[in-house]
């Protein structure tokens, strides 16, 4: 893969996949009730890492890539990246099939857990939404993207 993306999907489309990515990944309840309880509809923890780099390829350069498009302004690029970068490391020392309990009990997951929360915060709130209620199921995430 090499160049930036096609612009064939809405930036806030992609947005909507981040902010859900950061939203689960910054809440602890959710992943003890959902994640490691295995309840359905929420995908797992990996399904929420790739989410956040698939169609960003966040994995490969910066947020600040995208200020003016999918991130609003610097500061949110800034702690998007933060995030991205603790989740990843976890996610290449675990490996990409690991049960959520390789993660939620790897040392590093509350630094990644607070900054996926800084972040979710920002664009939540930048977005008008409470950065505090549940996150959505995928298939509520797929209705919402799909009504352009």
């Amino acid at each position: 893969m090499g160049g930036m993306p096609l612009n064939d999907m809405p930036w806030w489309r992609w947005r909507s996949n981040v902010r859900s990515a950061l939203h689960m990944i910054s809440d602890p309840v959710f992943q003890r009730e959902v994640w490691q309880s295995g309840r359905p509809g929420y995908g797992d923890v990996t399904d929420a890492v790739y989410r956040l780099v698939e169609d960003t390829w966040l994995d490969n350069w910066s947020a600040d890539k995208y200020v003016g498009t999918i991130f609003r302004d610097p500061q949110e690029a800034a702690l998007v990246d933060v995030a991205v970068l603790r989740v990843l490391k976890i996610l290449h020392q675990v490996g990409a099939d690991a049960p959520a309990s390789a993660y939620l009990d790897h040392p590093g997951w509350p630094d990644a857990v607070q900054a996926a929360r800084e972040a979710h915060v920002l664009m939540a709130g930048a977005d008008g939404e409470d950065p505090d209620s549940p996150p959505r199921s995928l298939e509520v995430l797929a209705i919402y993207t799909r009504s352009a």
